[in-house]
């Protein structure tokens, strides 16, 4: 899991001038605003603070607790708790039950819960109804029609089992939530209409959906799925399984 390390204070905080609303700030804000330290997030709500003097502490920002002789000898909300409290507002570090990860598409920071698996998306490429996504097993294109709910080993398919159980998803988390999609480009236009006139919905674990081009796996690399026979033989309009109807899908 990411983790993001803060050395010292920013340019725009040394920036600032002594005073707040009040007109002024006590001793410990005013060391926790201006003196060096590199805060890392250690999970469940604690941080490392390491100090210009070469001291390590654990902050427990919740608990309003640290290590430090400060806090623990007088009782003092500590320059490290604050210093702490500053970074998360600010949005310089996750807050409590979260952790710093990377947008998969574009490489931009952002905070998740921290037990969430990969890969992790970003507001701007995260799935949504209307999306285009591509199959990493398959390289093929799908079209998204219901956004990243349920979890992979709950949502069930046919014959009793699961998303996660299915042996195309083995190497995907099993937590991982399920996204719906149908294979849009299977849809041509013939004399009669729109064939086939119905899509079957699949479920994925988000994690096997890319939002960028994947390259097609060799005909000998891939091991045909219910999805791949099904949409292949054009038996799209005859098919109604209940990884469809799992999701709730109307056609």
């Amino acid at each position: 899991m990411t983790q993001t390390e803060h050395t010292g204070a920013s340019d725009r905080r040394r920036g600032r001038t002594a005073g707040g609303a009040s007109g002024e700030f006590d001793q410990r804000t005013r060391r926790a605003l201006s003196e060096r330290m590199a805060v890392t997030p250690l999970g469940g709500g604690t941080y490392e603070v390491a100090t210009e003097s070469d001291h390590s502490y654990v902050v427990d920002l919740e608990g309003g607790r640290c290590t430090c002789p400060d806090h623990t000898y007088r009782g003092a909300r500590c320059k490290h708790l604050r210093r702490v409290a500053i970074d998360v507002s600010e949005g310089l570090l996750p807050p409590p039950g979260r952790a710093a990860a990377e947008c998969e598409v574009c490489g931009a920071e952002l905070f998740v819960d921290e037990n969430a698996p990969g890969p992790h998306l970003c507001a701007d490429h995260e799935f949504d109804v209307g999306d285009e996504a591509y199959d990493r097993n398959t390289g093929d294109r799908v079209l998204i029609v219901a956004p990243p709910a349920g979890r992979a080993d709950e949502v069930a398919i046919r014959h009793g089992r699961t998303v996660a159980d299915h042996y195309s998803n083995a190497e995907y988390p099993d937590d991982d939530a399920v996204v719906a999609a149908v294979y849009a480009q299977s849809v041509r236009i013939t004399e009669d209409g729109a064939v086939p006139s119905e899509l079957t919905v699949y479920s994925f674990p988000r994690s096997r959906l890319s939002q960028e081009p994947v390259e097609r796996a060799s005909n000998a690399e891939r091991r045909p799925d219910d999805a791949d026979g099904r949409r292949r033989n054009g038996a799209e309009s005859q098919s109604r399984d209940a990884e469809q109807r799992s999701l709730g899908a109307s056609r």
